[in-house]
C-alpha cells in the first residue's frame, strides 16, 4: 500500500490519515464543495472535490470517489465509519477496479449485513441470541401466534437495518400487524428490504460489544465496551471494558465472538454488539459491524494497539503477528461523543459558526475532532464534531479525569452536548455502573435547559 484514499469526513478522516502518514503512506483526501477548507484537507497529501454539499451526491457517490482514485493514482481507500463503509457492492467496486479494500470481505458485509441472517451465524458459532424468529418474519402467516410465543414485549426489527434504525417496540397482541406493517414501510424506505424479525425485548438492558481483529489465519479480540448511555439508540458515551460483567459471561462473551469470526473468514477490524440483561445476567447478539466503530479508541486505549493500523496492515497482506495470549488489558477509558446538537430542544442539530473552541489535555486525554475554531458545521451530515477519550488505572480515576477534560471543554458560537456530557459523568448512577440503554430518557429534568 503507497497511496491510501480515505473516503470519508471530518474526525475519522483525520484519524485515518494520521496513522497512515506514521506508516509512511500517502494520502488522499476527499471533499464536498460544503467541506473545501476543513481540517481534512489541510492535512492530507492531496484532495480532491468529489462532488456538492449532499451526501448522495458527494460520500455516498462511488463513481466519483472511484474517479478520484483513479486520478490520483491511489491504491487503497479506507471507508472510515457510515457512508459507504458497510456497503458490499462498493466494496466488490473498489476490488474490482484493482484497488485494496481496507474492510471485509464484500461476502462478510453481505452476510452480517442482513440481521436475521447475521443472527443465525451468531447462533451457529455459539454466540448467545435472544428469544426471536429464525430468519425473516413470514407476515404471511400468522405472525400475532409467533409473536405470542417469544412473549412481550418485544420488538420487529428490521433485517438490512443497524446502528439503532428500524427498530418498533410491541407490548401487546392487539398492536402486533399494525406496527409490523409500519416497520416494513420504514424498513424499504430506509433500507431498501421489507424484511423484518421479532425478538425479546430486554428492560433496562446494557449495550455491550466486543472488538475483534482477523488476518484470515488469526482471529482475537480486544476486550469488551460498554455502550450503555444512549439517547434514542444512537451511543453518547462508551466505555472499556465493560463494567460489572461476571467474568464467566465475559470470557464466553469475548470467546464466542472470536468464534464467529472464525467461521466468518472475517478480515481486519469488526464489533460483534450484544444486548446484557442484568436481572437474568445473560447477553445476546445484537449484530455485528464490519467496519471501525466510533469507539474505537478506547479499545486502543486498554491495549496500546492501534486498529487503523492494523487495518491497513492486514489489507495489505500482512499476518497480525501476534496472539490472544499477547494481548495485555491495562486500566479503564471512556469516550464522551461530542455532538453540534441541543440536547434541551429535542437533540436539534446545532449548525454554524464555530466561535471558539477548547479542548482538553494532560495525562490520559486525547481528543479526536474534526474541527477548529473559526469554521462552520454545516447542516448537511452527521453532528459529530469529535470526541474527548480518557484512560486512568482504574474506573474510579477514568472518571475523575474524564469531568476534569469535560469541564476543561469550552465550545461557543454553537450549541453542543459537552454541557450534558459533564452532567451524565457526575450522576451517582452512572458512577455505579447502573444506567442503561433508556436512562436519558427515563430521567426527569436531565436534559435542562443549558446556558
Amino acid at each position: 500500500m503507497k497511496k491510501l484514499l480515505i473516503a470519508n469526513r471530518g474526525e475519522i478522516a483525520i484519524r485515518v490519515i494520521r496513522t497512515a502518514k506514521e506508516m509512511g503512506i500517502a494520502t488522499v483526501a476527499v471533499v464536498s464543495e460544503a467541506d473545501r477548507g476543513s481540517n481534512v484537507e489541510r492535512i492530507a497529501d492531496e484532495t480532491h472535490v468529489i462532488g456538492p454539499a449532499p451526501a448522495g451526491l458527494s460520500y455516498l457517490n462511488q463513481d466519483a470517489i472511484l474517479h478520484a482514485a483513479a486520478v490520483s493514482g491511489a491504491d487503497a481507500i479506507h471507508p472510515g465509519y457510515g457512508f459507504l463503509s458497510e456497503n458490499a457492492g462498493f466494496a466488490r467496486r473498489v476490488q474490482e477496479a484493482g484497488l485494496i479494500w481496507v474492510g471485509p470481505s464484500p461476502e462478510s458485509i453481505e452476510l452480517m449485513g442482513d440481521k436475521s441472517r447475521a443472527r443465525e451465524a451468531a447462533s451457529a458459532a455459539g454466540v448467545p441470541v435472544l428469544a426471536g424468529t429464525e430468519g425473516s418474519l413470514d407476515t404471511d402467516g400468522d405472525i400475532e401466534a409467533v409473536a405470542d410465543s417469544i412473549g412481550y414485549p418485544l420488538v420487529v426489527k428490521a433485517s438490512a437495518g443497524g446502528g439503532g434504525r428500524g427498530i418498533r417496540r410491541i407490548d401487546s397482541r392487539e398492536d402486533v400487524r399494525g406496527t409490523v406493517e409500519v416497520a416494513q414501510a420504514e424498513a424499504l424506505a430506509a433500507f431498501g428490504s421489507s424484511d423484518v424479525y421479532f425478538e425479546r425485548f430486554v428492560t433496562r438492558a446494557r449495550h455491550v460489544e466486543v472488538q475483534l481483529l482477523g488476518d484470515g489465519e488469526t482471529w482475537l479480540h480486544l476486550g469488551d465496551r460498554d455502550c450503555s448511555m444512549q439517547r434514542r439508540q444512537q451511543k453518547v458515551i462508551e466505555e472499556a471494558p465493560a463494567p460489572g460483567l461476571p467474568d464467566e459471561l465475559r470470557e464466553r462473551m469475548r470467546a464466542s465472538s472470536v468464534e464467529l469470526a472464525r467461521q466468518a473468514k472475517y478480515i481486519g477490524a469488526g464489533t460483534v454488539e450484544f444486548l446484557y440483561d442484568p436481572e437474568r445476567q445473560e447477553v445476546a447478539f445484537i449484530e455485528m459491524n464490519t467496519r471501525l466503530q466510533v469507539e474505537h479508541p478506547i479499545s486502543e486505549a486498554i491495549t496500546g494497539i492501534d486498529l487503523v493500523r492494523e487495518q491497513l496492515r492486514v489489507a495489505s497482506g500482512e499476518k497480525l503477528g501476534y496472539t490472544q495470549e499477547d494481548i495485555r488489558f491495562d486500566g479503564h477509558a471512556f469516550e464522551f461523543r461530542i455532538n453540534a446538537e441541543d440536547p434541551a430542544n429535542n437533540f436539534m442539530p446545532s449548525p454554524g459558526l464555530i466561535e471558539s473552541l477548547q479542548l482538553s489535555g494532560g495525562p490520559g486525554v486525547r481528543a479526536d475532532f474534526g474541527f477548529s475554531a473559526g469554521q462552520t458545521v454545516m447542516p448537511f451530515y452527521d453532528s459529530l464534531l469529535g470526541k474527548v477519550i480518557v484512560w486512568g488505572p482504574d474506573r474510579a480515576q477514568a472518571r475523575a479525569r474524564a469531568a476534569r477534560a469535560l469541564g476543561e471543554t469550552e465550545i461557543s458560537g454553537i450549541k453542543t452536548t459537552v454541557p450534558l456530557m459533564r452532567r451524565l459523568v457526575e450522576l451517582e448512577d452512572f458512577a455505579a455502573a447502573e444506567h442503561y440503554t433508556t436512562y436519558i430518557e427515563s430521567v426527569p429534568g436531565l436534559l435542562g435547559a443549558d446556558a
